[in-house]
C-alpha cells in the first residue's frame, strides 16, 4: 500500500487528489489523511443550499465543498481527521463498508475505544457517531473515505448543518449534536490529532506493507488546474437547482431520496435527484429519461424501460420508484 503525505487544509485539493488516484495514478493501493479548515462537505448528489445553514456558514467563513461520493453532508475542522483509501476493486466492493472500516475500528480498539460499524456507513462509540463513511466507484477503482471526529467543535458542527425533518424522524433524533461524539473523549491516553494520525498509519502498516508515494511536480500542477477548473467553482459546489413545483422526499433503506420536478402540461419539464444515497450510476442518465415524460404510470414505465432502477437505488424496484414519483 502506498501512503501519500499531504498538507492541504483546503478540501478542493484533497478531492482533486482523490479523483487523480481514481482515474490517472498507477494502479496500486493508496491511503492518505487530511485535516481541513472549517468546512462543510456535501455529497455528490445533494442540493447544497438545503444542507447548510448559509447565514452561519457565511458569517464564519466556512468553506463549502462537494466531494466525489454520495452520502450526506458532514462538517470538518482542525479537530476532524479524514482518511481516504483508493484501490482496484470490483462492483462487489461498492457499499462494502465493513471491509474498509475494519482497519479503522481495529485501530480505535487498540486505544481502548469500543467502536462498531452501525447502519449503512457510520462508526459509533457509546451509541454516538464518530465517523461517517462514503464511497465512489470509477474506472474499476474504488474510493472509500471517511471522517473521524477526534476533538471537533460540536457547537459549530450543529450550527453549520441542517438536518431534514424526515431524516430526524427516521432516526429518532433531536438534533445533529445529540448523536455525535469525539473520539478523544473515549481514549485511555492523551494524544494530539497528528499523533493519532501517525498511530492509525502504524496500525494499518501491521496488516499491509506501507511505503510513501510522492507526487511529482507535474501531478501537483495538474491537481492545481483541476481545483481551479472544477473543485473550487460555484457550478461544482453549489450548482443550479431547477425551478420546481413538485418535490418528492422519502427515506428508504438505501438513504434519503429528494426528487425535484418542474411540471408543465402534465409532463416532467425538468427534474433533479438529490439525496444521501450511494450509486455507481450516472444520475443525469435517469434524469434525462424522465424529462418530457407524462406523470402517468404507463408513460413512466415506458421511459424507464431501458434501465434497471435497482442499479441506481439498490433498495427499490421500478414499481416502487414509479409509485414514489406519483405519490401525494
Amino acid at each position: 500500500m502506498k501512503f501519500i503525505k499531504t498538507d492541504w487544509d483546503i478540501p478542493y485539493y484533497n478531492f482533486a487528489l482523490e479523483e487523480y488516484l481514481l482515474k490517472e495514478a498507477p494502479e496500486d493501493e493508496y491511503v492518505f489523511f487530511y485535516i481541513h479548515k472549517p468546512s462543510i462537505i456535501v455529497g455528490k448528489f445533494q442540493n447544497t443550499i438545503e444542507e447548510i445553514n448559509k447565514e452561519f456558514v457565511d458569517e464564519n467563513n466556512i468553506i463549502v465543498a462537494r466531494r466525489l461520493s454520495g452520502g450526506g453532508a458532514v462538517y470538518h475542522d482542525s479537530g476532524n481527521l479524514n482518511f481516504s483509501f483508493v484501490h482496484k476493486a470490483g462492483k462487489e466492493d461498492v457499499n462494502n463498508f465493513k471491509k474498509f472500516t475494519k482497519p479503522v475500528i481495529d485501530a480505535l480498539k487498540e486505544l481502548g475505544v469500543e467502536a462498531e460499524l452501525s447502519g449503512r456507513n457510520d462508526i459509533l462509540v457509546d451509541e454516538k457517531k464518530v465517523s461517517g463513511n462514503a464511497q465512489c466507484f470509477k474506472n474499476g477503482r474504488i474510493l472509500h473515505h471517511g471522517t473521524l471526529l477526534y476533538n471537533a467543535d460540536m457547537s459549530n458542527l450543529s450550527k453549520s448543518l441542517k438536518v431534514k425533518e424526515l431524516k430526524i424522524k427516521s432516526k429518532g433524533i433531536k438534533s445533529v449534536r445529540s448523536r455525535v461524539g469525539n473520539i478523544a473523549d473515549y481514549m485511555t491516553r492523551d494524544m494530539e490529532i497528528h499523533e493519532f494520525k501517525d498511530f492509525l498509519l502504524e496500525q494499518f502498516g501491521k496488516a499491509k506493507n506501507i511505503e510513501e508515494f510522492k507526487l511529482s511536480d507535474e501531478v501537483i500542477e495538474g491537481l492545481n488546474r483541476k481545483v481551479e477548473d472544477q473543485f473550487s467553482t460555484w457550478d461544482w459546489n453549489w450548482g443550479n437547482s431547477p425551478k420546481y413545483e413538485v418535490e418528492k422526499v422519502e427515506k428508504f433503506t438505501c438513504g434519503l431520496i429528494d426528487m425535484k420536478m418542474n411540471i408543465a402540461d402534465g409532463k416532467i419539464d425538468d427534474c433533479k435527484i438529490y439525496g444521501d444515497f450511494f450509486t455507481a450510476e450516472k444520475l443525469h442518465v435517469l434524469e434525462d429519461l424522465l424529462r418530457g415524460t407524462k406523470l402517468k404510470k404507463e408513460d413512466l414505465f415506458d421511459s424507464l424501460e431501458s434501465i434497471q432502477i435497482d442499479s441506481y437505488f439498490n433498495c427499490m424496484t421500478k414499481d416502487e420508484f414509479v409509485d414514489f414519483l406519483l405519490s401525494q
